[in-house]
């Protein structure tokens, strides 16, 4: 006898509204499954100003980790494969290290996440969910930009940290090395490469919501 539960339309919306509480309102809280990169790296010698700045960018790190959720899950929300569905679900759940870390970033350096960042979930589950109507390869070739992208942006918060922000950069380190890994694992399930236009329109989303995030 078959034992295995079929989800139905609204259980499959229900489940997705319920982590769309837990990643993107305030009151959240993640376990990651890893230990923090920065478990290891010495206590903070950091100015005032110079707190205040790191807390910012880790604000943005933090927004662009729920974003990233939304994505995954919205585009696995509408992938026609199933394995391409489980492979977003899947690299959605790794990613949760980096959520908490930033979290905890957070905290340690007397900042707070966006109060933004429903709206930055809630538009990236549709944006995601968009490139997976258009089609698995798409959606696949999508996730390879945006985590390239990324990979390009925690570049240039590692050289804009201070120097002696080591927590900080050991976080942002394994974050890099985690989105590679992710992007190149898109490209090789059968990701297409995204037209010129759409990487533009990334690029542009993404700069909107990273300068939005660095204040709010």
């Amino acid at each position: 006898m078959d034992t295995a539960r079929h989800f139905t339309l609204l259980d499959r919306l229900l489940a997705e509204a319920d982590r769309a509480l837990h990643t993107a309102f305030p009151a959240a809280a993640h376990t990651a499954s890893r230990v923090n990169p920065a478990a290891n790296q010495p206590a903070d010698g950091l100015s005032t100003d110079e707190r205040r700045f790191s807390g910012r960018l880790m604000r943005v790190n933090h927004a662009g980790e729920v974003a990233a959720q939304a994505l995954y899950r919205g585009q696995a929300f509408t992938a026609r494969e199933a394995t391409v569905r489980v492979g977003m679900a899947q690299s959605a759940a790794e990613e949760i290290d980096h959520l908490a870390w930033c979290e905890e970033r957070l905290r340690e350096l007397d900042s707070a996440a966006s109060r933004l960042n429903p709206f930055w979930y809630f538009g990236s589950f549709a944006i995601g969910a968009t490139a997976g109507l258009v089609g698995d390869k798409f959606s696949l070739g999508f996730i390879a930009e945006t985590e390239r992208q990324v990979a390009d942006h925690l570049d240039g918060h590692l050289k804009r940290l201070p120097p002696n922000d080591a927590r900080s950069c050991a976080i942002l380190e394994q974050m890099k090395t985690d989105e590679t890994h992710h992007g190149d694992k898109a490209s090789r399930a059968g990701g297409i490469s995204m037209p010129a236009p759409v990487r533009a329109l990334m690029r542009l989303t993404s700069k909107v919501m990273t300068e939005t995030a660095y204040w709010v």
